[in-house]
C-alpha cells in the first residue's frame, strides 16, 4: 500500500522511520510541511499539536494521507516537549529512528532530510545540521546563544567535529538504539540529548549544511525570541553543570536563564509515557487523532 513506505539501504534492509513535526498554531504553513515530508520514506509523520486555538488539526486532518499520525493536546505543552511526546510515540510503536522537522518550516529541504535518514541507514545515532554555515554578520543574540552552544560542544569535546551545530536549532534525526538509552527529558531539553550521546559514546555527526534563511521559518516577535534563546542557553549551562558532574544550573555570573523553561510541561510528558506504557486505552483515544497504519 502506499502508505507502507521506508527507508531501503543498500544491503536491502527495510528502516522504520517516523518524521515528529512539533506544531502550535501553525495554519497556513504545517499543510506545506506535511505535503514535504510525504515525498520522503517515512512511515509515519507525527504532528504534535498542542495548544493549537486556530485551525492547524483541520489543516492536517484535511490532507487525508494515512501515514500522518497526529497527536492533539488541548494544553500547550511548552517548548521541546512536543519531540519528546512525538518521539515515545513513535519509539513505542517501533520506529528505529525519528527526525524531527518543526511544524512552521515551510522550506524546500527535503534533499538534506534524506542526508538525515541516509546517516540513520548507515549507523549514526544522533545527526545533526549545520544551520548557521558561512554566516559572519550574525546579530548579537544569535552570537550569544551560538557562544553558549560552542561552549557545550568545546566542553563535551565534539567541537571540532560538529562546530556550532546543536539539536537545539534545525532538523535533526535520533536513532533507536540512542532514545532507549535516554531519559525522556532529555529529548525535551536538546542540548541533553547530546550530552547523553556523547556520554554513551554514541555516534554523532553533522551530515549536512541548511542556511537558516532555506528553513523559511516566520519572523517571530522580537520579545519570544529573547525567550527561546534564554532557554536555549539555559539548556546549554544545564547540559555543560551535567557533563562537568556539578549540580544543575541555568545561572551563568548573576544571571539566570530560564526563558521558557519553567513551562515546560514534564508532568504531562511523564503522564503521555506512563500511559503508553500501560495501554491506556481511554486516555490515549483523547490525543491519538489517527492510529499508526499498521506495517
Amino acid at each position: 500500500m502506499a502508505y507502507n513506505i521506508m527507508s531501503l539501504t543498500k544491503r536491502g534492509v527495510i528502516r522504520i522511520y517516523a518524521a515528529v513535526v512539533p506544531t502550535q498554531n501553525e495554519s497556513g504553513r504545517i499543510g506545506i510541511v506535511l505535503n514535504n515530508l510525504l515525498k520522503l520514506p517515512f512511515t509515519s509523520i507525527i504532528p504534535v499539536l498542542n495548544g493549537c486555538n486556530d485551525s492547524s488539526l483541520q489543516e492536517v486532518l484535511a490532507i487525508g494521507d494515512p501515514r500522518i499520525n497526529p497527536i492533539y493536546f488541548v494544553e500547550s505543552l511548552g517548548i521541546d516537549i512536543p519531540r519528546a511526546i512525538g518521539s515515545v510515540y513513535a519509539l513505542h510503536r517501533g520506529a528505529e529512528g525519528v527526525i524531527f522537522v518543526d511544524g512552521d518550516m515551510i522550506g524546500e529541504f527535503q534533499n538534506h532530510l534524506r542526508c538525515l535518514i541516509t546517516a540513520l541507514d548507515q549507523g549514526v545515532d544522533l545527526a545533526l545540521v549545520n544551520c548557521y554555515p558561512y554566516i559572519t554578520n550574525r546579530q548579537k543574540l544569535t552570537r550569544t546563544v551560538l557562544y553558549f552552544r560552542g561552549q557545550l560542544n568545546r566542553e563535551l569535546g565534539l567541537f571540532k567535529d560538529l562546530g556550532l551545530a546543536s539539536p537545539t536549532h534545525g532538523p535533526h534525526a535520533i536513532s533507536k538504539r540512542l532514545l532507549e538509552v535516554a531519559k525522556t527529558e532529555d529529548i525535551a531539553v536538546p542540548p541533553m540529548i547530546l550530552t547523553r550521546a556523547k556520554k554513551n559514546d554514541f555516534k554523532i555527526k553533522v551530515v549536512t549544511s541548511i542556511p537558516h534563511a532555506l528553513l523559511n521559518s516566520p519572523l517571530r516577535q522580537r520579545g519570544h525570541a529573547r525567550k527561546v534563546a534564554q532557554t536555549i542557553i539555559g539548556d546549554c549551562l544545564a547540559a555543560i553543570a551535567f557533563v562537568t558532574d556539578k549540580p544543575t544550573s541555568r545561572t551563568f555570573g548573576k544571571h539566570t536563564f530560564d526563558g521558557y523553561n519553567s513551562i515546560r510541561r514534564f508532568d504531562l510528558l511523564a503522564e503521555w509515557e506512563n500511559r503508553l506504557n500501560i495501554d491506556s486505552t481511554p486516555y490515549l483515544t483523547q490525543h491519538l487523532v489517527r492510529l499508526w497504519p499498521v506495517v
